[in-house]
């Protein structure tokens, strides 16, 4: 010991000698000017004049263009005359070594006080932050070297686990990331944030290195020493690429580790790469790229998905129910990609605190806001313009976020030479507006309000209207590091009018809205490491206006009709548990009981006993006080699923699940329109039972950078409405017997197959699917197909999508989509005959032909801003071609019969290119 520590000593004292030296060490001073030149020139000019030499990525400097007059300046000003204002940052070490970083810097010393003698140990490592004016990157690189003492420091750490919670946010807007993986490597232990950012972590205590990773963020990590519980909230950076893309994941193995089967979660980076018509940014376009998931016509964003009708699918917005999630007939949808951030389909595992559809669930949540700064954004299109503003109302506690979207389309159709078209009108807005408010460190609020409103009139005098209304309110509250709860009041509301003013004689206004009241309490324990629970309930309360039919004006002949309300509730309680058994193996098991009452006052259609439900056999009605119960239905709802990994990049998963549903929609279009009618469970018209099984198969290969799936399902539904021929829907006083019950069967497999990264990405998808009904009452002379099996109207077996992007340089991108589907069924007629001296056309067995098979491919590239380091906005163009081979896809088949003739006629709704542009810009 008495060698050793003089020696020490003197080997310090020879390397401060030697650093000193090196600093007091005179430059040599640079002269360069460069005019217009390439980043790699400026590098080679250095290079050749000093002994300094560059490491940086040569992909990232490819646009960057310089204008230099340098004379007799060392090389960090020249670097700093360079790089000002702009995001690249520079780092030299020892050996004269140039590290050239883009939104991160390399500091080569150690943070000072690193190496705490009592804690050092192997995971201490050098810090990486960002632009060292930026205090708060210096905050990140403290908070990753560091290391942070969890729970009530003790002398002694005692042996067992803890839980450590908090919140994961973005570092430059405030808002929560949310799919986060928050992780320790040994043992394996991870967990996932939630929609608000929370996560609850439980690992071994002591000293513990934590991982954080999420899709377009930076990774980080935190070093801590565990005591006992306690919180810690983490701060990410995004990363920063010019590319901005879709990704179709949450973690990077998410698809073989998780139990959840027939999941797909899109963060939203700005949709461009999925060029769609008039080139707005669409998210339902994208769903419907994805398996399983079909729409009936090219101009409809109804969601058909694994069989199921679009009535089957809950879509709702920051919590609250949306009716109609589309624009302008369905050629836009009803979200602002602009304040949209996360959203996750689920159509085969359904959690067990979502219930009332059959099909699938869209979870769609919208950004906090800034909660930093000031920020606009927004694009302008051919026939759509959108502005989104957002900030802080008080720095890093509240902010808001307003988004307002329009079309100008009137103007252009005005401009048509066509006397049918520019008579004709079409427009519609949304606007979106929510704020989130941090109360204190265990309470937060959250407040949503959503309008939008649609109008069109088309060749005739009919003014068609529609709008949605609606708006949720949520308070998180934490009670401890284990557990917490989201309390969450909604409403929304879904109106549509029909009005004629042509003829004064014949002037209608008809109208129907519906409206639900929505109460959850959504609750999450923590059990221990290996179990959590999920639990709550939920109350709704629906007021339905059928139909109102008025006429219009004094001069009106229509004779005024309105049918009666109806009102019901409809409530349920819900527990899940996740229950990972073992490395390999992992269980999700939950139950939920829904309770539904019909109420009144309401006046029920009564019908001679025995007889069929038809207007010939009715033989009065029952009345029903307000509040009194008509009709109650209720049950079970079972939710499983089990994951196996058979290694660490291969999984087996299979799923169970049943659901009810206690509200209708009645339509015999074959699109989703405007006019269709939404309708009650009554005692007549009973809940859909569905249960599906699911099986599949999961693969990653190069190293979790693509994607394979492969799953096949099998599902039963009964009380499946469809309509009887001939029969109205509209403002029908005996809807019962309008619509026909049947069973529905529905199977099919599903591949996909991704790339989310690299130059080269996208995905690959392909779908055999078939949905087939049968009436229940099979002797009925209404039962289709003589009580048969016979095709859905939105049966389509084989269906192909690929999705696929080009990243040429950080500026310009090329996407390429291709799909293709088999045409849908309709039925025609073949052939005539005569009774009571008038001649009827006879049809075939219902869906039993089909139209041409459909096929499309799309063309877009995106530009990216340049590299200036002034500039007024950020902004990019999308350069977009729909229908690139003026395929005329027909959507329809219809016939008419002219003069004793039947014809028949095939509608298209795009049957040439459509080419478009969209400017888009964020200050």
């Amino acid at each position: 010991m008495k060698i050793l520590l003089p020696l020490i000593i003197f080997t310090c004292s020879i390397l401060l000698s030697g650093a000193s030296y090196a600093q007091n060490t005179p430059e040599k001073k640079i002269t360069i000017r460069l005019d217009s030149a390439r980043f790699d020139d400026f590098v080679k000019q250095v290079e050749s004049q000093t002994g300094y030499y560059f490491y940086y990525e040569k992909s990232r400097f490819d646009s960057l263009t310089l204008d230099l007059n340098a004379k007799d300046l060392s090389i960090r000003e020249v670097l700093d005359q360079v790089f000002k204002g702009s995001e690249f940052e520079y780092a030299i070490d020892a050996q004269k070594r140039i590290y050239i970083t883009h939104g991160q810097r390399i500091i080569t010393q150690l943070t000072p006080g690193l190496f705490d003698p009592d804690r050092a140990g192997d995971n201490d490592s050098i810090a990486y932050v960002g632009p060292e004016s930026d205090v708060r990157e210096k905050l990140l690189s403290t908070a990753e070297s560091k290391i942070h003492d969890i729970g009530i420091k003790k002398h002694r750490i005692t042996p067992g686990n803890s839980t450590i919670t908090g919140y994961v946010r973005n570092a430059v807007t405030g808002e929560p990331v949310i799919g986060a993986a928050v992780f320790i490597n040994s043992p394996s232990i991870g967990v996932t944030t939630d929609a608000l950012g929370l996560y609850a972590l439980t690992i071994p205590r002591g000293k513990q290195l934590i991982r954080i990773k999420s899709t377009g963020m930076r990774e980080t990590q935190r070093q801590v020493v565990l005591y006992s519980d306690g919180k810690l909230d983490i701060e990410m950076r995004e990363s920063v690429i010019a590319l901005k893309e879709v990704s179709v994941k949450a973690g990077m193995d998410k698809n073989v580790v998780g139990t959840q089967m027939g999941t797909v979660k899109l963060t939203i980076k700005n949709l461009k790469q999925v060029p769609t018509v008039f080139g707005e940014t669409d998210l339902l376009r994208t769903v419907l790229t994805l398996p399983g998931i079909k729409s009936v016509g090219e101009n409809s964003t109804g969601l058909n998905v694994r069989g199921g009708s679009t009535d089957q699918n809950l879509i709702q917005y920051n919590d609250a129910v949306i009716y109609n999630p589309s624009h302008l007939f369905g050629f836009f949808s009803a979200f602002n990609p602009d304040v949209l951030k996360d959203v996750e389909l689920y159509k085969s595992t359904i959690p067990s605190k979502f219930g009332g559809r059959l099909s699938s669930v869209l979870d769609i949540n919208s950004r906090d806001g800034n909660k930093k700064k000031f920020v606009a954004s927004g694009g302008i299109g051919l026939v759509t313009g959108r502005l989104t503003l957002e900030g802080p109302l008080i720095k890093d506690k509240t902010s808001f976020l307003l988004g307002g979207r329009s079309t100008y389309s009137n103007w252009v159709i005005k401009a048509l030479d066509n006397e049918n078209y520019n008579k004709s009108s079409a427009s519609f807005y949304d606007v979106n507006l929510h704020v989130s408010h941090e109360i204190n460190e265990k309470n937060s609020l959250f407040l949503t309000g959503y309008v939008s409103d649609d109008r069109f009139k088309l060749y005739g005098d009919t003014l068609y209207t529609y709008q949605n209304q609606l708006g949720s309110l949520k308070w998180k509250h934490t009670f401890n590091s284990r557990l917490y709860g989201v309390l969450t009041a909604s409403h929304s509301k879904y109106q549509y009018a029909m009005g004629a003013a042509g003829l004064p004689l014949n002037s209608f206004d008809l109208k129907f809205n519906i409206n639900q009241s929505n109460f959850k309490a959504d609750l999450s324990y923590q059990l221990n490491p290996k179990h959590t629970l999920e639990f709550g309930l939920s109350t709704i309360y629906y007021k339905l206006h059928p139909g109102s039919f008025q006429p219009k004006g004094a001069e009106s002949l229509i004779i005024p009709d309105e049918l009666e309300a109806e009102q019901a509730t409809e409530s349920a309680l819900y527990l899940e548990d996740k229950w990972e058994v073992s490395p390999r193996l992992s269980i999700s098991a939950g139950i939920r009981y829904s309770f539904f009452q019909y109420l009144g006052p309401k006046n029920v259609n009564k019908y001679l006993p025995g007889f069929p439900i038809e207007y010939i056999y009715q033989e009065g009605v029952e009345k029903y006080d307000a509040g009194k119960k008509i009709k109650s239905y209720g049950g079970p709802e079972y939710r499983a699923s089990i994951r196996y990994s058979v290694f660490d990049n291969l999984s087996l998963k299979v799923s169970y699940n049943t659901l009810r549903q206690y509200i209708h929609l009645l339509t015999n279009t074959m699109t989703v329109s405007p006019t269709d009618i939404w309708k009650l469970s009554d005692p007549y018209i009973k809940p859909q039972i569905g249960d599906q099984i699911s099986l599949g198969l999961y693969r990653n290969f190069r190293g979790n950078k693509v994607e394979v799936s492969l799953e096949g399902y099998y599902k039963n539904i009964q009380n499946f409405l469809d309509y009887k021929g001939g029969d109205s829907l509209i403002m029908n006083h005996n809807i019962e017997a309008a619509v026909l019950n049947t069973k529905a069967k529905a199977y099919g497999i599903e591949f996909m197959i991704k790339k989310m990264t690299g130059k080269l990405n996208g995905w690959l998808g392909y779908t055999y699917a078939r949905t087939l009904l049968r009436a229940v009452d099979r002797d009925s002379p209404d039962a289709p197909n003589n009580g048969n099996f016979y095709p859905s109207n939105y049966d389509k077996p084989h269906d192909f999508t690929m999705i696929s992007n080009y990243r040429f340089s950080h500026r310009f991108s090329l996407s390429l989509n291709l799909t293709y589907s088999t045409g849908r069924p309709y039925t025609p007629p073949i052939g005539k005959y005569i009774i009571d001296g008038a001649q009827r056309v006879y049809y075939a067995d219902r869906n039993q032909f089909r139209i041409p098979d459909y096929y499309r491919m799309d063309l877009a590239m995106n530009i990216e801003g340049n590299h200036r380091i002034k500039k007024l906005a950020h902004s990019s163009w999308t350069l977009a071609v729909y229908n690139v081979l003026g395929r005329k896809n027909p959507t329809s088949v219809y016939f008419q019969t002219v003069a004793g003739k039947v014809n028949g006629y095939q509608l298209s709704i795009f049957g040439q290119p459509i080419p478009t542009i969209t400017y888009n810009f964020r200050f």
